[in-house]
């Protein structure tokens, strides 16, 4: 899993909603959800962001490893 994804899932649970609450909450839909927290590589940043912002964070640009 990457940092995001761990992120995501970890800010989630400790707001105590589960993955439909959240999907409702911030408007993306359940698969994307889940696909974001199981680190898929192929996904929107723009929608990474979405979900990110529900927890007053956002993904920019940095060299990796950093």
């Amino acid at each position: 899993m990457n940092p995001i994804s761990e992120y995501i899932k970890k800010s989630r649970k400790e707001a105590g909603l589960t993955q439909e609450e959240f999907a409702l909450r911030s408007g993306l839909g359940l698969r994307f959800i889940r696909d974001l927290e199981q680190g898929k590589e192929t996904v929107r940043m723009d929608k990474v962001n979405t979900a990110l912002s529900m927890f007053g964070m956002e993904a920019i640009p940095g060299r990796k490893g950093e």
